[in-house]
């Protein structure tokens, strides 16, 4: 199932991502990689995968995220889902 959500976290997403030391060093998810693959195709696939610019952009493309993606990331630790309802809650 995919529907877009309105931020990124509502992305990759937005986010509320762990420190930038921590992220550098993160690996993807196979959750990470089933269901972000297409956003980072379409939205973020100028930037190398597990880098900062990677998920400043996804934060960025936030709203277009499929709510598949967004649960991987927040299982990834990438996002937290409260700040993922804060975004809702704030429309970001």
């Amino acid at each position: 199932m995919k529907r877009g959500v309105g931020l990124f976290g509502a992305a990759i997403l937005a986010c509320g991502l762990t420190s930038a030391s921590n992220a550098e060093t993160r690996k993807i998810t196979e959750a990470e990689k089933k269901f972000c693959a297409q956003a980072y195709h379409t939205y973020c696939g100028e930037y190398g995968l597990e880098s900062t610019a990677l998920r400043d952009c996804m934060n960025r493309n936030g709203r277009s995220l499929s709510q598949n993606c967004i649960e991987a990331l927040i299982d990834a630790g990438e996002v937290s889902r409260s700040e993922v309802e804060r975004r809702k809650k704030n429309g970001k």
